[in-house]
């Protein structure tokens, strides 16, 4: 005999129920039982949930809860600013906003800020699939049909009507068209081997109904607005993460969504709005030989004295509002009802070293591009002017600030130079070739930093920390550091997100119509901040800090010398402009860009960084004696030669004729010294006499004079002496008698 028993079904299990009625939280109910709990805003009242079978008797399910006797507690949309978004409870949220937009037409401010905000977090926390969308868009549309002002907020409704978009999953088949009364989205999954074109068109919208959509057919009577893609843009399309192309249509059927803060004299919107854009690219779809073609109709007939011009949003327009920009379309054909345009569009600097990535009016846009491009331009000539000197002239870098100032010229010259080439390699739009660029762009940008907080450094050990600082293979372990710290963060960033470099814009949105130059850099927030900001920020305090310490240190050194020796203040001014550049404090204006001196301070911010390379050619080449001589010694001839071993060339080691003491001079840098350092001027006597005796001890510190100014120094302990000649003379050459510390740079400081 054989018996058989049903499997008992899983009862309904705990959950956690948002509604206007306050949070009910439904413990575990078997099933064909009803359970009860207080009410949030009425403890006496009760509220009932039954828990039943489906249709299949297999799944256990929750019925919709009675809540008629419970007292409503979230009677406003500020009362959802306590209810934290969730995946469990973001459905929740979505129904009660649904209802109180219903309740209330008009919204102010603060209240459409906040529920903006939730539908963000909503897309933030949840799978975004297709019912979930609608309701999504169905919440914007009510938004959009609603009386409340939208001029501040218009970026941010185009901003979650693309995320939407972008992030839908759990559709069969490779299209998808959600709808509701003022707005419309279609999401096509792009099968590159078989593309050839797209279309996308919408009929008339009668109020009261949604807009029809229809995909690859030719417009007909009715149809307001159709977007023709060409084919050459599949040949734009890599394959992200093994993931297909995507191209996502918007259709916006409330024209007041597009207010600007800056109204155009006597021109308005006269069309429905239309959007293209491109998920899972490597940026904007960019200098198409085949233009994009924008089809609209006309919401109020042509007159023939009446103007018309295409246009399309720029999302970074009137302080980042938004406004209508005419760059890259151009009208093709016009008539009484519509209107065909062409499009064709391209990004500029302020995206590396604006830490707010708001960029500013276009006026403003095209001079800063013009300056930066001018400044690097001349920053490269000189920098690589610079960089041929100390690299030619071996004399020159004998000394530690020598070598830290070689690196960090090379550095910024290789940090110009990719940023110049930048936009035209990134024109070649190749996938590949604008991740290498961006890497590069980003590598040197951080060696730059890292060789600007190093020189700082020495520095430090140089003036400040003046005790048991000697250390072995020195300037060895500060090329590891400058060049090595950089190429870790650049892979740290390959490996865990390569897709943090690609093609940027200054605009957040990938739409198809834009009005960006491409420029390929890192386009992840989270990377830029961390990576680019926090690092520039972090050396810039250090050495701010440094740079304080320092003066401070070398302002106490002046007030113990008499009065008669102190330098004067244009010198003084003249070595802090030089250290300024030096250690790039001036890239500190960028962090206080912000508000209405904005835009003073990137014109500011512009000339001083991109001249960077012309200033330190200045201070550090043209006022720097010892290279005047090298290069008279060198480069020119006739009566402009100078003799190597002249007695000019020697002053640094030949005693000068007696004359009062010159006011000091303000110190732009000093250097720790190893015991195999040596200086420009003494090497040149030294290597002359065969008759000394070199004695090598330990390093230790001591005092250098300079001007009567007595600076604390490392020592090499490196002494000449002769087989029989007293300190003072050697070889016929005589010294002076103060202790002058071999290996000191007399031309240390700009003259």
């Amino acid at each position: 005999m054989h018996f058989s028993s049903t499997p008992k079904t899983e009862p309904c299990p705990e959950h956690n129920h948002h509604t206007r009625q306050g949070l009910f939280k439904w413990p575990q109910t078997e099933v064909q039982r009803i359970t009860s709990l207080s009410c949030e805003g009425n403890p006496e009242k009760t509220a009932y949930r039954e828990c039943f079978l489906d249709e299949n008797f297999s799944n256990a399910l929750w019925k919709s809860p009675d809540l008629g006797y419970c007292q409503v507690v979230v009677n406003s949309v500020s009362d959802l600013e306590g209810i934290p978004v969730t995946n469990d409870n973001a459905e929740d949220i979505l129904m009660m906003i649904v209802d109180l937009i219903h309740k209330n037409k008009d919204l102010d401010e603060y209240e459409l800020s906040m529920v903006l905000n939730k539908l963000a977090d909503v897309i933030n926390v949840s799978v975004i699939t297709p019912p979930l969308g609608e309701v999504i868009i169905s919440i914007t549309s009510d938004i959009l049909e609603s009386t409340s002002n939208l001029l501040p907020f218009t970026n941010s409704i185009l901003n979650i009507t693309e995320a939407v978009g972008d992030q839908m999953l759990g559709f069969t088949g490779d299209l998808v068209s959600l709808t509701a009364s003022a707005m419309a989205i279609s999401v096509v999954n792009i099968d590159q081997e078989n593309f050839h074109n797209l279309t996308f068109g919408v009929s008339s919208t009668n109020k009261g109904f949604n807009p029809e959509i229809y995909i690859n057919q030719e417009p007909f009577d009715g149809t307001v607005a159709f977007v023709s893609l060409p084919t050459e843009i599949q040949d734009r399309f890599p394959i992200v993460n093994n993931t297909s192309p995507r191209i996502q249509f918007q259709f916006y059927g409330v024209p007041a969504l597009f207010q600007t803060k800056n109204k155009p004299d006597g021109k308005k919107l006269n069309t429905y709005v239309v959007s293209a854009s491109v998920t899972n690219a490597t940026g904007t779809i960019e200098n198409l030989k085949e233009y994009v073609a924008v089809t609209l109709h006309h919401l109020t007939a042509k007159r023939k004295d009446q103007n018309v011009q295409c246009v399309y949003w720029d999302f970074n327009k009137n302080d980042g509002y938004g406004g209508w920009s005419p760059k890259g379309c151009w009208t093709y054909n016009i008539s009484k009802d519509y209107t065909t345009c062409l499009c064709d569009h391209m990004t500029h600097f302020g995206v590396l070293l604006d830490v707010s990535r708001t960029p500013i009016d276009e006026k403003n846009e095209r001079i800063l591009t013009l300056i930066t491009y001018m400044g690097c331009g001349v920053s490269s000539c000189f920098l690589g002017i610079t960089v041929l000197t100390y690299t030619l002239l071996e004399k020159l870098r004998r000394d530690y600030p020598s070598k830290i100032l070689l690196n960090l010229s090379i550095a910024l010259l290789g940090l110009n130079l990719v940023f110049l080439l930048n936009s035209w390699i990134s024109s070649f739009d190749i996938y590949g070739l604008c991740i290498a660029v961006a890497v590069t762009l980003h590598y040197f940008l951080l060696t730059s930093f890292t060789w600007m907080g190093l020189g700082a450094v020495n520095m430090y050990f140089a003036l400040v920390k003046v005790f048991n600082v000697y250390v072995p293979s020195y300037i060895l372990k500060f090329c590891l550091l400058g060049w090595g710290i950089p190429l870790v963060i650049c892979g740290l960033v390959l490996a865990i997100n390569r897709d943090a470099y690609g093609m940027n814009t200054m605009s957040d949105s990938q739409m198809t119509l834009d009005d960006s130059e491409m420029f390929c850099w890192v386009q992840n927030d989270v990377v830029f901040y961390v990576t680019v900001v926090s690092y520039i920020a972090f050396i810039l305090l250090c050495n701010g800090s440094i740079f304080l310490v320092v003066l401070i240190q070398i302002r106490n050194m002046q007030f113990n010398q008499p009065a008669g020796t102190r330098s004067g203040i244009l010198k003084d001014l003249r070595a802090v402009a030089s250290l300024t550049f030096l250690l790039g404090l001036t890239w500190f204006v960028a962090f206080l860009a912000w508000g209405p001196v904005k835009v003073f301070l990137l014109y500011l911010f512009s000339i001083l960084n991109s001249l960077q390379g012309f200033f330190i050619f200045v201070f550090h080449c043209l006022m720097k004696e010892n290279v005047r001589k090298q290069w008279r010694i060198h480069l020119c001839c006739g009566a402009f030669k100078l003799q190597e071993y002249s007695e000019w060339s020697q002053t640094a080691t030949v005693v000068p004729k007696h004359k009062p003491n010159p006011p000091n001079t303000f110190p732009f840098m000093a250097s720790v010294r190893s015991i195999k350092s040596n200086s420009t001027q003494s090497s040149t006597v030294s290597s002359e006499s065969s008759q000394r005796q070199v004695t090598i001890t330990r390093p230790d510190l001591g005092f250098v004079y300079e001007s009567s100014l007595v600076i604390p120094r490392a020592r090499t302990g490196l002494s000449f002496l002769p087989h029989d000649a007293s300190p003072a003379t050697a070889n016929g050459l005589e010294f002076p008698s103060r202790p002058w510390k071999n290996g000191f740079d007399t031309d240390i400081y700009p003259k």
